[in-house]
């Protein structure tokens, strides 16, 4: 029985720790702005992706949350945090649909299997990262309003960073799998 116990507490421990980690990925994925047309890229998503492929959709649910909490709770893990506010009022603010569809996006990719068929995968990983883009412009043009251009305003610019995301990740994706065995 003590080695029962001793096994969950150790798994509990394990799990939290990594769900750490991918916090501190994902916070670190959101400050580092890289060069890109037609507006600068973070490499969130990216890192959605990998959470989801590595972890599996129960841990990525545990990781992307905790890191809604963290956001949530004031600690400046989301990109823009603290220049742009923190916290609840920032969490509420434009990028609101956004950061529940890392939820769903993590979600997804969790339960999706991944073979060696290049096309199958993209299109699991685009859908996945659609899913986001699809909550957040919901947000967006419920916040701003409908009348205003919000395919223009959140999604249009980020497509071609989105694209190249989805393209590293679709043909990395059987050496991202092999950190999940190690786990």
């Amino acid at each position: 029985m003590e080695i029962v116990k001793n096994f969950t507490y150790s798994k509990i421990v394990k799990n939290l720790f990594l769900a750490l980690v991918g916090t501190i990925l994902l916070a670190i994925s959101s400050k580092i702005k890289i060069p890109f047309y037609p507006v600068p890229m973070t490499m969130q998503t990216f890192v959605i992706l990998i959470i989801g492929i590595v972890y599996g959709w129960k841990l990525g649910l545990l990781t992307v949350g905790l890191y809604l909490v963290e956001g949530i709770a004031g600690l400046p893990v989301f990109s823009g945090t603290p220049e742009k506010g923190v916290g609840i009022v920032y969490f509420t603010g434009p990028t609101m649909g956004y950061l529940v569809g890392f939820l769903v996006a993590v979600f997804l990719v969790g339960k999706f299997n991944y073979d060696k068929n290049l096309i199958k995968n993209f299109i699991k990983l685009t859908f996945s990262i659609g899913i986001i883009y699809i909550f957040g412009m919901i947000w967006l043009g419920g916040l701003i309003g409908w009348d205003k251009p919000i395919y223009k305003l959140g999604a249009q610019p980020f497509l071609l960073a989105e694209l190249f995301k989805i393209l590293l990740a679709t043909f990395a994706i059987n050496q991202i799998k092999k950190f999940r065995k190690i786990l």
